[in-house]
């Protein structure tokens, strides 16, 4: 049963940094412009996984306790995630987007409780560090501004869809609504830019919205029901370093020194974060 969860998450973690490297193929290749790349994959998304529910018999809990959250959670990350990728290496987005979830879900739990122990503080501090520098201009090739920041708004909204399906009941399920009720959100996009797309941008939007979206984000959700939360933070490490190393290998991305001085700080200071033990709040 351990073997079978720990090659679940892998999948998934997989799926995760694929989102990055489909994205920016098609994104940056000029296959199709963000805002299409992020309705196919909305779109695809919704349909695989409403034929999924269905063959099953199944019924869509669209009226669900924190299924607004959800939606709403999900359309942010997949808006700042879409546009961030017109300027963004996949590497360097992957990093900053689970770099800002694992930042967003320490606070999270330090201001529900969990009171937040002197290493934990440090940790965070080293990974808002390793942000820090790979934002910072160097005067040789900064890191785009506005991407950064469209990308930083992704990682908040994955942190709050990674909270809120933790509460979730059946995974296929909730992915499912969680797709449909957020694609009237998503019609916001075309407002920000230009309308074009080839056929090449159209498979490329399917499958990252059907296949590593849709079914991966579902089985995250399956997964997340059956680990802790500093599990589920440690197991999200290892896409920043699949994406980092797939978009050289696939898309020929610069493996730079302050990239993985960064990658360093960012995944340690987390690491060492949340294996750390929380300090138990007073509540008398």
């Amino acid at each position: 049963m351990a073997m079978q969860l720990l090659l679940l998450s892998a999948l998934t973690m997989c799926a995760f940094a694929a989102n990055s490297i489909l994205t920016r193929m098609a994104v940056d290749g000029g296959h199709i412009d963000p805002a299409g790349f992020a309705l196919v994959r909305v779109g695809a998304g919704a349909v695989v996984l409403a034929v999924m529910v269905a063959l099953r018999g199944g019924r869509l809990p669209l009226l669900r306790r924190n299924r607004i959250g959800g939606a709403l959670s999900l359309a942010v990350y997949m808006i700042g995630f879409s546009l961030a990728y017109m300027t963004l290496d996949a590497g360097l987005g992957a990093l900053i987007l689970f770099g800002v979830v694992q930042i967003t879900m320490f606070t999270h739990a330090a201001l529900t409780g969990t009171a937040p122990t002197a290493r934990q503080v440090i940790g965070a501090a080293a990974a808002f560090a390793g942000l820090v520098l790979v934002l910072w201009p160097d005067g040789q090739s900064s890191t785009d501004v506005a991407g950064a920041g469209l990308m930083v708004l992704a990682g908040i909204g994955w942190a709050a869809y990674t909270i809120v399906g933790r509460t979730s009941g059946d995974p296929l399920a909730a992915t499912s609504a969680n797709f449909l009720l957020c694609l009237p959100f998503m019609l916001i996009l075309p407002a920000f830019s230009g309308g074009y797309f080839s056929v090449s941008g159209l498979l490329l939007g399917a499958l990252c919205g059907g296949i590593t979206s849709g079914l991966g984000y579902a089985l995250w959700y399956a997964v997340l029901a059956r680990i802790d939360g500093g599990t589920a933070a440690v197991a999200q490490l290892s896409v920043p370093i699949i994406a980092i190393f797939a978009g050289a290998l696939i898309l020929g991305e610069p493996l730079s020194f302050t990239l993985l001085i960064a990658t360093v700080l960012v995944l340690g200071g987390i690491a060492w974060a949340i294996s750390a033990r929380s300090a138990p709040t007073d509540h008398r």
